[in-house]
């Protein structure tokens, strides 16, 4: 299901979700994503300052995909 990500929050609450559904603990998400335990407790609390190679590399490793709009482009 497509979801709108318009914050650092919104993309913490997706990876906790996405995690939780998957049953599995922040420090296992860490180590099957190649991060520190401390980076998905403040990716999950909506850190804005997070950075981007390794939010990419949790959001794949939960299987999630990320897919941006041009402005004007319409999702179909």
């Amino acid at each position: 299901m497509a979801k709108q990500v318009r914050s650092p929050a919104d993309i913490g609450a997706l990876v906790r979700s996405a995690r939780k559904e998957q049953n599995l603990r922040q420090d296992e998400l860490a180590g099957v994503s190649g991060v520190g335990l401390r980076f998905i407790v403040d990716l999950e609390a909506g850190k804005p300052t997070a950075q981007i190679g390794k939010v990419l590399q949790v959001l794949q490793t939960l299987g999630c995909s990320i897919d941006i709009l041009a402005p004007g482009e319409r999702r179909k």
